[in-house]
């Protein structure tokens, strides 16, 4: 059974499309994007795919994304620490080749204390270049 709301409205819709690499952007939480699909690159109306970056020796701010879920492979370096939970009182460690989900509305924090940038391939459900991201600068003292 097909779901009708997935089909194209538009004749356009009905071809394949190719984005070509664009610039990378620092996000709000201190991440660099690399978008590929989205909502700006091919009208995606469910979905945006990039890459993500994080820094040898930095970290992102404490933040939430409000109402999309992420699911992000890393692809390079070495580890990084995901802080996560109400308070960030869970410590994971992301290993390259690790799949890495991240539920809707859950603060975070993702440090690189290694001297290598950690890469990521990166998906989510909000089709937005900048996407819905809510700071949390009250939990940031928090991750040492």
């Amino acid at each position: 059974m097909k779901n009708e709301t997935m089909q194209p409205k538009n004749a356009s819709a009905l071809s394949a499309k190719i984005v070509r690499g664009r610039d990378s952007y620092i996000a709000e939480q201190g991440s660099v994007y690399r978008s590929g699909v989205s909502a700006e690159s091919v009208g995606s109306s469910m979905l945006w795919l990039g890459t993500i970056s994080l820094p040898a020796g930095r970290r992102t701010s404490a933040h939430r994304h409000q109402g999309h879920e992420t699911a992000l492979l890393m692809t390079a370096g070495k580890e990084i620490e995901i802080w996560s939970g109400a308070a960030l009182e869970r410590c994971d460690m992301v290993l390259p080749g690790d799949y890495l989900f991240i539920p809707a509305g859950v603060p975070h924090v993702a440090v690189n204390r290694s001297t290598e940038n950690a890469e990521f391939l990166g998906a989510r459900n909000d089709p937005a270049a900048n996407e819905s991201v809510v700071l949390m600068p009250e939990l940031d003292d928090i991750v040492p």
